[in-house]
C-alpha cells in the first residue's frame, strides 16, 4: 500500500519540477538580450589627441587617477606591444593617451 503512495508522489513531484524548468526556460528566453561584451569605439584616430580620446583608448574615465591610468596602460600595452606582434602605430597612439592623460604631452601629436 505505501509503495503506490510513494511512487505517485515522486511521479508528480517530478511533474511540478518539469513544469517549473519548462517556465523558467521560457522565461529565460523572454528577456531582452543584453550586451555580453564592451562595445567598441567605431571611428578613427583625431589629428590631435584630446583626453576623451585618450580615455577611450585606454577604456578608463577622463578624472581617473594617475596610478589608474598607468594600470590601464600597462594592461593595454601588454596586449598590443610591437615586440608581441602588436602594431608599432597603435603602440604610439597607446603611449599617447598615456601621456595626455598623465598630462605629460612633449609634442603635438603622434610619431605617426
Amino acid at each position: 500500500m505505501v509503495a503506490p503512495l510513494v511512487a505517485g508522489m515522486a511521479i508528480a513531484a517530478a511533474a511540478y519540477a518539469s513544469r517549473y524548468g519548462v517556465q523558467a526556460w521560457q522565461a529565460f528566453k523572454a528577456r531582452p538580450p543584453t550586451a555580453r561584451m564592451r562595445k567598441f569605439y567605431e571611428g578613427g584616430f583625431q589629428p590631435k589627441m584630446n583626453r576623451r580620446e585618450a580615455a577611450l583608448i585606454l577604456g578608463v574615465r577622463e578624472s581617473t587617477e594617475a596610478d589608474k591610468v598607468r594600470e590601464a596602460h600597462r594592461k593595454v600595452m601588454v596586449t598590443n606591444h610591437p615586440d608581441a606582434g602588436g602594431s608599432h602605430y597603435l603602440a604610439s597612439k597607446i603611449n599617447e593617451a598615456k601621456d595626455t592623460l598623465l598630462g605629460q604631452t612633449k609634442s603635438n601629436g603622434s610619431a605617426f
